[in-house]
């Protein structure tokens, strides 16, 4: 029975320290801390999450690009028609750095030599009727060379001839010179003037301003001056939103224009 103990102890104890010795093999397997990256091992980098570093045109540019454009802005405002006060203010605020208080209140012009503005309903022939209703009495009436009856002033001579087509149904039988500088000498201008009765000029600021101050244009016995106020060019700026125009067409209001407003045998519309 000793024997018989033992052998059977034997396997038992070898069969027990097998066991233990295989879970703490196990144990350790688990337990063994992992082996951190050596520091020279370079972690795979995906080329796609790698940014470039930006230049400082490139930097710029983003900027820019974020920059509001004035064509977006107004591409958004909703288009409002065109009014004496917003002519008034432009004024004040063009003059504002370089005249004294005084002399911004000499610029007021009173509301009596305002027509009535274009509501953005009208086209030019209907809108120069409703102003200037008696204008074939007006017309006839009309004999001095060296003048016109009325001006119209707007941005570009493209623009002009477009005005002039447009006004068919107002202009009758009356003679129509076209005032801008394109194609056109201001010599030629000079000498039609002389030459001729005319009744509507068309033009920009530039040309009529530069005609006024040789003489060649008398502006006393104008009696209506129309700005092509509401239009909008490709880049949806109006006439006095270009600087170079706006600073003519002061420059031609300080020509004569506001005195005979005030005196009021002018009258001005914004179309």
């Amino acid at each position: 029975m000793g024997m018989t103990f033992h052998s059977m102890e034997f396997p038992f104890e070898t069969s027990d320290g097998e066991e233990e010795g295989g879970d703490a093999a196990m144990m350790q397997q688990e337990t063994a801390p992992v082996p951190a990256p050596s520091r020279k091992t370079k972690q795979p980098k995906e080329c796609f999450l790698i940014q470039p570093k930006e230049t400082k045109g490139e930097a710029t540019k983003t900027r820019r690009r974020k920059k509001k454009k004035i064509t977006d802005v107004l591409a958004k405002s909703e288009r409002k028609p065109g009014t004496p006060e917003d002519l008034q203010k432009l004024m004040k605020d063009y003059y504002s750095s370089n005249r004294s208080v005084i002399e911004l209140e000499e610029l007021n012009l009173p509301d009596s030599c305002f027509l009535k503005a274009n509501d953005l309903t009208h086209s030019l022939s209907s809108y120069l009727k409703e102003i200037c209703p008696k204008w074939a009495k007006l017309r006839k009436n009309h004999s001095e060379k060296k003048s016109v009856l009325m001006l119209i002033i707007c941005s570009s001579a493209i623009r002009a001839l477009e005005l002039i087509r447009s006004m068919t149904a107002f202009k009758g039988d009356s003679k129509v010179m076209k005032l801008f500088a394109k194609h056109i000498k201001i010599q030629e201008q000079v000498k039609l003037l002389e030459k001729r009765v005319v009744h509507l000029g068309v033009g920009t600021p530039g040309r009529i301003k530069e005609l006024v101050k040789q003489g060649a244009l008398n502006l006393n016995p104008l009696k209506f001056l129309v700005f092509d106020w509401n239009w909008r060019d490709q880049k949806l700026r109006r006439l006095v939103d270009i600087p170079e125009i706006r600073k003519e067409v002061f420059e031609l209001l300080e020509m004569g224009v506001l005195s005979l407003c005030k005196s009021e045998s002018l009258k001005l519309g914004l179309f």
